[in-house]
Order: structure tokens, then C-alpha cells, then sequence
């Protein structure tokens, strides 16, 4: 049987443009989350989220001519891919470009540059549309820029799964690699739709915390009895994915293995997941099925937990069911430090998953100040802690009732 490791690691987050400037601060419960100060938002219900600032974005990686051209997402994912392939040490040559590929998604991709047009089309006109306006607001170009830039001519392709594409990138991909079908893949999310339109549709579905603009940094808080809604975040998570024997042979650095992926849907609700939490209880029923790995083996959950009223319970629910014999498990949630990413959240947190086994320090869910319920689960309120781990789940849920589970491990 094949097996599939990761051999880099990308990011660009709320908390830092790097890998470890992003991990540093997460373990050390910093928070991303500030005012929203990029447009006007007076008239806003929600007026907080995880921003990058521009300054944080490498020109040198994608210039500014370059991003004049390109969406935010394309962006911000073509830097973090830069990082996972440098980190990784591959260059695709000869033949092995045959067996590279590239599946990095979106939940919502463009978004912000179609707003943009559309407002142009409305008091311009026509003409004044940028011929860039359907290349830069396309999901899959993101994987296209990628393919192009490190000439990767194997699977290319680009889930769009609401808030679990990048657990679905990532899942897809070592199924690839499983199946003989890549021998390396580089995958994950990207979004960047901190805009007026993505704000305010967000804020229709009264889906966005609205409770704490004067206090940003307390907005994003899973479990507590005072969360409202979740904090949009924006950014990437990149990883690069191959086949072991593989990684060996060019003596890559390997940070663990991805040993099992589940999926499922809820057929319940288009915004809201299953009240049973029986569509994430069966997506990491598989992730384990598949690892051959028991319910005891897995030491921490790095939880979907968005900070939304209902979500953060039916997770903690299926949780409590599957691990229900495990006496020393913890869970944390990693957004409340950084904000939902949307399609970008299951692979940035997969990132923060192999950091967690790399350094067996687990990060802490902030503002976890007054929990809503009482639970076996450790949550790591406030602080990381120390504890030496094997294996994490990740979990991804998203609108639609689709639902990602995968399985890291040393």
C-alpha cells in the first residue's frame, strides 16, 4: 500500500506571512483579529475579521503588477504555495512534472473582484471591464497559476466546497497519491473575501459575530456561552503531499503521514449542519476506518469550531460520541486565533496540525472564558500546553452539509 507523507508546509494567515511566524504567535495566544479598516463599515453589523495587512504580502513572490492582475485569493495562495514548495524541496524535472500535480481550492474565490466589476459595469460601462475580470475571479486559476509557475503537469483541479474545501484538497489529493495516480501533490486553500459584498452577505445570514466590535480580539470565541457568530479571516494553507518511498529517495524532510480522509452530507439543511452531528460523527468514523487507527490513538481534535451558536455544539456532540472511550482527549479550535478562513481554514489548520506533532505543543482556544456546557474534552482554554502526540483529527464543515475529516500522524 502506498503511503502519504508531507514534505512542506505554507502559509499566509491573520497571524504571519510564514509558517513559523504564524505558528509563534498562535502558541503563544496571540490574536489576528482587528477592525475592519480596508473599506467602510459604519453601517455594518459585524465591523471585526482577520486581516492580513498589506505589508505582510511578498511582492517579491508575486509582484504588484502581477496582483493588479489576479484576485486577492490568487495571491495570497500563490505565496503560501511558494513557501510549502521551497520548504519541500521538490523542482518538478523531466518526467516527474507528469507525476506532480495541484488541487488548491476556494470556497468562494473572486469575490471581491466581481464586486468590483459589477460596480464598474454599473456606472462606467463596458468597456472600462478588465479583460483580467474572469481569469482573476475563476476558483480553479488558482491551481492554474500554480500548475504554470512550477510546472506541474499532473492532476490539476480545485474543489469548491464552502468551508471545507481545503480539508477536501487535501483529502482528494492523498487519495491521488494513494491510487497511483500523482506521486506528489500540492495542495489546499485560499480566500480573501473581506470585502463590502462578503461581509454583507455573511451578515444577512446572520452568520457573523456582531457582539464584540468594540473588543475585536474577543470576537472569535468556540464554546463560550457569550459567542454570536463566527469572524471571517482571510488568507492560505498550502502542503505538499507524496508518495513515501518517494520523499526517500530525494531524502526529503518529512512531517508525518496523512493516514486517513472521510467525508459525508448531512441531506439537512443548506446553512445549518444535521442537529444529530451525525454527517461529522461518520466523516471521522471513515478518517479512522481508513487509518486502521482506534478511537484511543487519536490525542487532539483540531476542531471545525467556528464560534457559532449551534455548529460548536453538534461538533463537540459527535466528538463526545466517537471518542466517547477516550479518557485524555483534547480539542482546540485554531479560528479563535485567526478567524474562519472559509475554503482556506481546513488547510491552514492542517498546517497547524503538523506543527503540533513536529513540536507536541498544543494551541489553545481563546476567549474559552465562560464554556457553554460541561464536557470530558480538555479544550485548552487560553494557553497552548505541552503533550506529547501521535495523532490529530481535523475537522471541516461546511454550508451544504459537506463535511471533511482527515488524520495526521508521526
Amino acid at each position: 500500500m502506498r503511503r502519504v507523507v508531507v514534505t512542506g508546509l505554507g502559509t499566509i494567515n491573520p497571524l504571519g506571512n510564514t509558517v513559523d511566524s504564524s505558528w509563534n504567535s498562535l502558541i503563544n495566544s496571540n490574536s489576528g483579529i482587528s477592525k475592519i479598516t480596508n473599506f467602510e463599515v459604519d453601517n455594518y453589523p459585524c465591523k471585526i475579521a482577520g486581516s492580513i495587512d498589506d505589508s505582510n504580502i511578498n511582492d517579491e513572490i508575486v509582484n504588484l503588477r502581477e496582483q493588479r492582475k489576479i484576485d486577492r485569493f490568487i495571491t495570497l495562495g500563490l505565496i503560501a504555495a511558494a513557501e510549502a514548495i521551497k520548504d519541500s524541496g521538490f523542482v518538478s524535472e523531466n518526467e516527474s512534472s507528469f507525476r506532480s500535480g495541484v488541487m488548491v481550492g476556494s470556497g468562494i474565490g473572486g469575490l471581491d473582484t466581481i464586486y468590483r466589476n459589477s460596480s464598474i459595469l454599473d456606472n462606467q460601462g463596458i468597456r472600462k471591464i478588465s479583460p483580467f475580470f474572469i481569469p482573476s475571479s475563476l476558483i480553479n486559476l488558482l491551481s492554474g497559476h500554480i500548475s504554470i509557475k512550477y510546472n506541474l503537469k499532473g492532476p490539476n483541479s480545485s474543489p469548491v466546497t464552502a468551508c471545507a474545501t481545503g480539508t477536501h484538497a487535501i483529502g482528494d489529493s492523498f487519495t491521488i497519491i494513494k491510487n497511483n495516480k500523482a506521486d506528489l501533490m500540492v495542495c489546499g486553500g485560499a480566500e480573501a473575501a473581506i470585502c463590502p459584498l462578503g461581509i454583507s452577505g455573511f451578515s444577512a445570514a446572520r452568520a457573523l459575530c456582531d457582539t464584540f466590535n468594540e473588543y475585536p480580539e474577543n470576537g472569535s470565541r468556540p464554546w463560550d456561552r457569550d459567542r454570536s457568530g463566527f469572524v471571517m479571516g482571510e488568507g492560505a494553507g498550502v502542503l505538499v503531499l507524496e508518495e513515501y518511498e518517494h520523499a526517500k529517495k530525494r531524502n526529503a524532510k518529512i512531517y508525518g503521514e496523512v493516514k486517513g480522509y472521510g467525508m459525508s452530507g448531512d441531506a439537512f439543511h443548506i446553512t445549518k449542519p444535521s442537529e444529530d452531528g451525525n454527517g461529522g460523527f461518520r466523516a471521522m468514523e471513515m478518517a479512522l476506518q481508513e487509518s486502521l487507527l482506534n478511537t484511543d490513538d487519536i490525542e487532539y481534535v483540531n476542531a471545525h469550531g467556528t464560534s457559532t451558536p449551534v455548529g460548536d455544539m453538534i461538533e463537540l456532540t459527535a466528538v463526545e460520541k466517537l471518542f466517547a472511550q477516550n479518557k485524555n482527549l483534547f480539542m482546540s479550535s485554531n479560528k479563535s486565533a485567526i478567524g474562519h478562513l472559509l475554503g482556506a481554514a481546513g488547510a491552514v489548520e492542517a498546517v497547524f496540525s503538523f506543527k503540533s506533532l513536529e513540536t507536541n505543543i498544543l494551541p489553545p482556544t481563546l476567549n474559552l472564558d465562560n464554556p457553554s456546557t460541561n464536557t470530558s474534552i480538555n479544550l485548552i482554554p487560553h494557553e497552548s500546553i505541552s503533550e506529547n502526540i501521535s495523532n490529530i483529527i481535523s475537522n471541516s464543515f461546511g454550508f451544504g452539509g459537506t463535511n471533511a475529516s482527515l488524520i495526521f500522524g508521526n
